[in-house]
């Protein structure tokens, strides 16, 4: 083992002592560090990074630091002491040489390979530096994982570094150290995607995520407790935080007196009694099912049959617009329910009010511990065939909110349009449970196709965040004024591709941007989305950028990724196009009473998403298409998203409310598959052959038949409806 100067003894022995008072590390992985020199390589989350790595390492660390920091004069002797190497980046190979003698002399030298501080708690580009060490050196490289640093005062979350109180003292950090990888094995794929990993095992190994959902939200809602929690759109009623935990305990209590039943269906639009429906379920240790009443009767028939429902909640006014609905056994109305139970209500918000959290638990009976216990039932929208029970954990919930919270920075001012139905897995989580958790206020609208009234609802209560499908944004466009958006700081979409040319119509008429995220209902659904860029602190500074036209952004915190080859499995490097395969603390449990079709998606805690992306060196993420969006045409996978794009361009359809066009593959003799373009418009496919191959698009992207329709079918969510479209497609 190397010796260590009797100055920097002396600076170990002070600073760890001191390092101490302020953070409570946890490290894990000691093991996987080799007896020799090595390769350190670490995420770059904070100020105190090398101090609290040092802390966790048994060992010495010798930093590579730019030397504009490491000549500074205040820093200069603190950073010579632990035998710091300063670096030039661009005449680098004096460092690489110092670095690599001191890793041939047995000890541990750390680059921090992204180069600069995270300013989004999302892991940036890998700079190739660390290569050249590894590579001069024959040196393991062994990569580590910094683990809740963010949102410490040190970090950049919030906009700022330092100018923030400490959440707590002690502060909890995870230090993870993963297997050595050989120098020549190290690439910056390869090392992105262990680091990934490691972040993905220190995020799983966070205690809160065990916590019972009920929990999450009672905590929650006693923050700022008489603020506004939620404005019903349609008739502008209020609910404060306090009696909206009051209300929802008391019907909660109602529902475990009344019911034994473990899941009880939610048939109402998003609007404050649904919130209401859904919290006071959660709070009985109940399993809420909001149930898609656009799907249809044999779609819910199936959804009630699978997941044994008998109770219903809803209300008078709305049971009527539903003429084919299987209504189960009870139906309880909130309209009629909760006038009988208003003593009830008004001594359970008194007692919210007054009572501590960790009493109130108690008080409602709510578990200590949620963890991987079904806690939110959806039904998948059936795109393809007959919905799916998606079964979501506590622990899938209350992790993909610390995920969009992390990303999203929320502040207390910001306020959420809420128009995106519950039984859609986006409106479950980003505009039920993250508002209930978070504190974030929101309105509700029941209906996202009236873009006039949601609009106007925008303007009224100042709203800041606005989440929607591309299918519900493009009514915007006709139907809104740019000034009744102007407060909007981001609009995020998802369910769907977003196409490029809608977005650029939105920013020019509205001036704001269009942010595209990427999530499925196993994924409990956030998975990455782009983001502003960060505001610059003085003219012409150079800031990370958030977000990358054609992406869906980076990954959330806590998700690990694998492209594979679609149908051999293979893994790939992160930077091919394959199939893409996640893990992480949100991923769902499994489908509900069907072992087959789980089987055939998660293997050992990884998710097949049944999409094809590929990621760039920037950590962006692009989805190229469903695996089931693609035609295998002579040997080729033809993407029908691609080609629908291509055509829209061409023929200047792009202006459009509703689709105009859907590609679709259907069995061919001679080639395997040959391609249908469903158009709801009347297309010429002699003219639209030409077009194509004038724009040099592949003679295996022009449709071999044209099938004119009224309307291309769509879901509620604005999605296509595929089983539909492919029915269309093989019509004579």
């Amino acid at each position: 083992m190397p010796s260590t100067s009797r100055t920097e003894r002396a600076l170990y022995s002070i600073g760890r002592p001191l390092v101490r008072c302020f953070y409570r590390v946890n490290t894990l992985g000691l093991e996987n560090l080799p007896d020799g020199g090595f390769l350190l390589l670490p995420n770059h989350i904070s100020w105190v990074d090398a101090i609290v790595l040092q802390l966790a390492c048994p060992r010495p660390i010798r930093y590579v630091i730019d030397q504009e920091y490491y000549h500074q004069p205040i820093l200069h002797p603190f950073l010579r002491a632990p035998g710091c190497i300063p670096i030039n980046i661009r005449h680098s190979y004096a460092a690489v040489r110092a670095a690599s003698e001191k890793i041939a002399e047995g000890e541990i030298v750390c680059v921090f390979p992204e180069g600069q501080l995270e300013r989004r708690g999302t892991l940036l580009r890998l700079q190739r530096g660390y290569e050249l060490i590894a590579r001069h050196a024959s040196a393991q490289v062994v990569p580590v994982w910094l683990d809740q640093l963010w949102g410490s005062i040190f970090s950049f979350q919030g906009g700022r570094f330092f100018w923030k109180l400490p959440r707590r003292l002690r502060y909890p950090v995870t230090v993870a150290f993963g297997k050595p990888l050989k120098a020549e094995a190290a690439d910056t794929a390869t090392a992105r995607e262990e680091l990934l990993k490691l972040g993905e095992f220190c995020f799983s190994c966070r205690p809160s995520l065990d916590r019972h959902l009920a929990e999450e939200c009672i905590r929650g809602l006693k923050r700022r407790m008489f603020a506004t929690a939620v404005i019903d759109g349609t008739d502008h009623s209020k609910l404060s935080r306090a009696k909206l935990l009051g209300a929802a305990a008391a019907l909660s209590r109602h529902l475990r007196k009344e019911f034994s039943d473990e899941r009880i269906a939610i048939v109402l639009p998003a609007s404050k009694g649904s919130m209401l429906a859904n919290l006071a379920v959660t709070l009985a240790d109940k399993v809420p099912v909001d149930l898609n009443f656009t799907m249809g009767r044999a779609a819910n028939e199936s959804s009630c049959r699978r997941a044994n429902l008998r109770v219903a909640i809803s209300a008078t006014p709305f049971i009527p617009r539903l003429k084919d609905f299987p209504w189960p056994e009870h139906v309880l109305k909130l309209d009629e329910l909760l006038p009988r139970i208003k003593r009830q209500i008004i001594f359970w918000w008194i007692v919210s009010a007054l009572v501590p959290a960790r009493l109130l638990l108690r008080l409602l009976h709510i578990p200590k511990v949620g963890g991987h216990r079904e806690a939110v039932l959806l039904f998948t929208s059936g795109t393809t065939g007959e919905p799916k029970g998606v079964v979501v954990s506590h622990r899938n919930v209350v992790g993909n909110v610390s995920q969009f919270r992390a990303l999203l920075d929320a502040k207390k001012t910001d306020a959420i349009l809420g128009s995106l139905p519950f039984f859609h897995t986006f409106g479950s989580t980003v505009t039920l449970w993250y508002p209930l958790i978070e504190g974030v206020r929101i309105v509700t609208y029941p209906n996202p196709l009236e873009p006039a009234k949601c609009a106007a609802l925008i303007e009224q209560y100042k709203l800041t965040f606005l989440l929607a499908t591309p299918t519900f944004l493009r009514l915007y466009l006709r139907k809104a004024e740019p000034e009744q958006l102007r407060t909007l700081r981001l609009i995020i979409v998802g369910a769907e591709k977003l196409p490029l040319d809608l977005a650029s119509h939105f920013e020019k008429r509205f001036d704001t941007k269009v942010f595209e995220g990427y999530g499925l209902t196993e994924t409990a659904p956030v998975v990455s989305v782009n983001l502003p860029d960060p505001e610059p602190k003085k003219p012409g500074e150079q800031v990370q950028s958030s977000s990358r036209l054609g992406s869906v952004g980076r990954l959330a915190p806590g998700i690990a990724a694998e492209i594979r080859e679609p149908e051999t499995e293979r893994k790939l490097s992160l930077y091919e196009t394959g199939m893409l395969w996640l893990r992480g603390a949100n991923i769902f449990e499994g489908y509900l009473h069907d072992p087959k079709r789980t089987a055939e998606v998660l293997r050992d805690g990884w998710l097949k998403t049944g999409d094809i992306g590929r990621f760039d060196e920037d950590g962006f993420l692009y989805i190229e298409g469903r695996l089931s969006r693609f035609s295998k045409i002579g040997g080729e996978m033809v993407p029908h998203e691609a080609i629908e794009q291509k055509i829209t361009d061409l023929l200047e359809l792009s202006g459009r409310d509703e689709r105009p066009i859907a590609v679709m593959g259907v069995q061919d003799e001679a080639k395997g598959e040959a391609l249908v373009l469903l158009s709801a418009v009347d297309v010429d496919l002699g003219e639209l052959r030409e077009k194509l191959r004038d724009a040099g698009a592949p003679n295996l992207w022009i449709p071999k038949h044209i099938q004119r329709v009224e309307a291309i079918p769509v879901l509620a969510s604005g999605k296509l409806d595929l089983k539909k479209c492919q029915e269309l497609a093989v019509e004579p």
